[in-house]
């Protein structure tokens, strides 16, 4: 069994207030999804972050064909960190860490996501040139589209 990391750092120009606000919102993460992905809510975003949220989603991850995935909220500390876990879905494993830090003159946000493509041997098979580009390229999305709402972080 492989377990593979994808590990990103981002700096915001932006309280902790508001980088808590925004990215602690489940409402926003179709805001940072790029949109070929055809991501849609179906249910659990209509309160604020809490430990126990299930929260259900459309995605297209691939190939144009809709899946349904199911992450459940399992950690929370306000204004620090939140750990999501897909409950059903794409994944063998899905576990996302979101740290949050302030900085001067901003914040950081840093993210750890350990995951496990299924289908064994031929899961593993097709990751360096599916999985991983593809995964790397929501978060480079979101990564620019983070600066995009909220400007360009600049070392004081």
């Amino acid at each position: 069994m492989k377990v593979y990391t994808l590990h990103t750092k981002q700096k915001l120009p932006i309280s902790i207030d508001q980088a808590w606000a925004f990215l602690s919102d489940p409402k926003n993460l179709k805001t940072i999804t790029p949109e070929y992905m055809g991501f849609k809510t179906l249910s659990g975003d209509d309160r604020p972050m809490f430990a126990g949220q299930i929260i259900q989603y459309i995605v297209t991850p691939v190939l144009g064909i809709p899946m349904k995935w199911v992450t459940e909220i399992t950690h929370v500390v306000d204004q620090r960190y939140f750990v999501d876990e897909q409950r059903f879905g794409p994944y063998a494993l899905w576990h996302h860490k979101h740290f949050l830090k302030e900085i001067p003159g901003g914040v950081e946000m840093e993210d750890i996501v350990d995951y496990k493509v299924p289908m064994g041997i031929l899961g593993q098979m097709v990751h360096p040139f599916l999985v991983k580009p593809k995964l790397k390229e929501i978060f480079d999305y979101r990564r620019q589209k983070l600066i995009d709402l909220f400007g360009e972080y600049k070392a004081e």
